[in-house]
């Protein structure tokens, strides 16, 4: 169980740092932090509409694996007392 721990929690870290990497590769949609950054420089480096929607894509499923990680380190947390 102590190997099963260990691979979930890993998991949530890379996925964590993955998921921060495709946030901040989305397209800014305004002004804001994003603009207040540098954000209306690039609107010559906007991404393709099936490039955005794949990031959106690859968000998602990342955002669903590292919530399930989450709900499975606490259910066995809570049956196993670790």
């Amino acid at each position: 169980m102590n190997i099963l721990i260990i691979a979930l929690q890993v998991l949530v870290v890379a996925l964590s740092i993955i998921m921060g990497a495709f946030i901040l590769l989305h397209k800014a949609s305004g002004g804001g932090v994003s603009g207040m950054f540098g954000g209306g420089m690039t609107n010559s480096l906007n991404s393709t509409g099936v490039a955005e929607r794949n990031l959106t894509r690859f968000t998602i499923a990342a955002a669903i694996i590292w919530a399930v990680a989450i709900m499975g380190l606490g259910i066995i947390t809570r049956f196993t007392g670790q």
